[in-house]
């Protein structure tokens, strides 16, 4: 299968061929897959978490300890219910659904209507889920309920369960889920309830006095932050890009108002150039520019990635203006603002007491790791007529491999398995290390390409005369004989 293929049909065979391997070796599952799973919920596995993991310190390190004046927080899913208000979401946090009367199922109607596209896009008609989507984008823009039931009535737009077109008006529903907090409550009781966060920015901001008077932060600084977030939103099939839980990583920058047009085009390159120091293509990013602006900002952009499933939102850059500091300062009556004694060059005083403008960066992780797999993922025929030979190989960045070395002992005896063993003891405190001896040599490169590993390691009977071994590049499949000292060093210099 090309990698390259832009069909419709062979975009969407790619799609499930990677949801079929990483079920296959161990990176993502269906959640409660014993009890027929939850749907839109997913466990990642042993290697799928290592992934992810090592997405999130790449992210992490290039936010943080990177730059002086960005340091991160881990702040709590539960919030005070009036940080929900005050932000918005409570009145605000809404996405227009419709139900069909004969299957009683409900859909978010951007998705019913992305959907109708995708099956019109796979059977030829571009052009068709071209206007469509055009119009659904003008009409959402406009909250023209109306007009987005006509879209759907004209366009035949069918229920996938019932087949029926057999709609109900549609309405908004907000996204939030809602418990109870405290050891005796109803759920009748308003007083005891909270919400599961639906997005990890509003930890930030709450915090926002807390990190600028402890970390005695000056303008401009940021706040990044790695966690849960929360949505009911009732869920297209597309895999791990839209779940109900998932996991975000934000970062809110603090800067001076009025420079916000600057900052915001700073970090939209910014952002850009982060996801390309992943060798992931630059044609496979795009902006895209929102039509209808949240009711918090002034300025707002997705940095959009071509997945097998077309192109998508990965990240969001958002100018948030002063809305969200402004907000919380009305709503629990505690002064959020920042002394600026620097210079204003316009009247020679400083520039004082001001509530700070907000630059947010936001990047779906879950999004991210379906990224790095549909970028990696590959499927090579390497035979001949006469000698069929085919591959799968993970192609990840070596930084971003759950496994960077597999060492092998060629047999089980004549202790090359204690040679093994060393080399995986030498270096395990320093990456990441696998060790096998089950199959044949050809069979073991055959699943490490498939999980992604950039070298394996083979110990054989030289090994025990000179001290060294042949490693073999995943992505080449050349091998080469090294010594065995030099291979920490060959595994760290690839991986940064």
């Amino acid at each position: 299968m090309a990698n390259d293929s832009n069909k419709p049909a062979s975009r969407q065979a790619r799609f499930q061929a990677i949801i079929s391997h990483c079920k296959e070796y161990g990176f993502i599952f269906p959640s409660s897959e014993i009890y027929d799973g939850l749907q839109a919920v997913y466990d990642y596995g042993q290697w799928g978490s290592e992934l992810k993991k090592n997405i999130k310190d790449y992210w992490w390190k290039s936010m943080t300890q990177l730059h002086d004046n960005i340091v991160g927080i881990d702040a709590a899913i539960f919030m005070h219910p009036t940080t929900w208000k005050a932000s918005g979401h409570v009145d605000n946090f809404n996405d227009p659904m419709i139900d069909n009367k004969d299957s009683k199922k409900r859909y978010r109607v951007d998705h019913l209507i992305e959907g109708f596209a995708d099956e019109q896009s796979a059977t030829g008609n571009e052009q068709l889920a071209k206007d469509v989507l055009a119009s659904m984008d003008a009409l959402i823009a406009k909250d023209d309920f109306a007009g987005l039931k006509k879209l759907i009535e004209d366009n035949k737009i069918k229920c996938p369960i019932s087949g029926t077109s057999n709609w109900t008006d549609i309405r908004q529903f907000n996204l939030m889920f809602s418990t109870e907090f405290g050891s005796t409550v109803s759920a009748d009781d308003e007083n005891n309830k909270v919400y599961l966060r639906p997005e990890t920015a509003q930890g930030i901001f709450v915090n926002f006095l807390n990190v600028q008077k402890t970390g005695r932060m000056r303008i401009p600084f940021g706040i990044a932050q790695i966690g849960k977030a929360f949505r009911n939103e009732i869920v297209a099939r597309q895999f791990i890009f839209r779940m109900r839980e998932f996991e975000q990583m934000e970062m809110q920058f603090f800067i001076r108002p009025g420079t916000q047009k600057e900052w915001y085009e700073k970090w939209k390159v910014t952002r850009l150039e982060w996801h390309k120091s992943l060798d992931m293509p630059a044609e496979k990013y795009r902006y895209h520019d929102h039509v209808k602006l949240a009711h918090y900002a002034d300025a707002a952009c997705d940095i959009e990635f071509e997945f097998p499933i077309g192109f998508k939102e990965l990240e969001g850059i958002h100018s948030r203006t002063d809305f969200d500091l402004k907000q919380h300062q009305e709503y629990s009556k505690k002064k959020m603002q920042y002394f600026d004694n620097d210079v204003d060059p316009a009247t020679g005083k400083p520039y004082g007491n001001y509530i700070p403008y907000v630059i947010e960066t936001s990047i779906g992780l879950d999004r991210m790791f379906l990224a790095v797999m549909s970028q990696a993922y590959e499927e090579q025929d390497l035979g001949t007529p006469e000698k069929p030979d085919s591959r799968v190989v993970l192609k990840f960045q070596p930084k971003l491999a759950p496994i960077k070395l597999a060492v092998f002992p060629l047999i089980k005896r004549d202790g090359l398995p204690e040679i093994a063993k060393q080399i995986i003891d030498d270096c395990r405190s320093s990456f990441r290390c696998f060790y096998e001896e089950k199959d044949a040599i050809g069979k073991r490169y055959r699943r490490m390409d498939a999980l992604g590993t950039p070298f394996c390691v083979t110990v054989d009977h030289q090994s025990k005369e000179d001290n060294t071994v042949t490693i073999r590049h995943r992505d080449s499949m050349e091998q080469e004989r090294v010594a065995i000292n030099k291979l920490k060093e060959i595994v760290l210099n690839a991986i940064g």
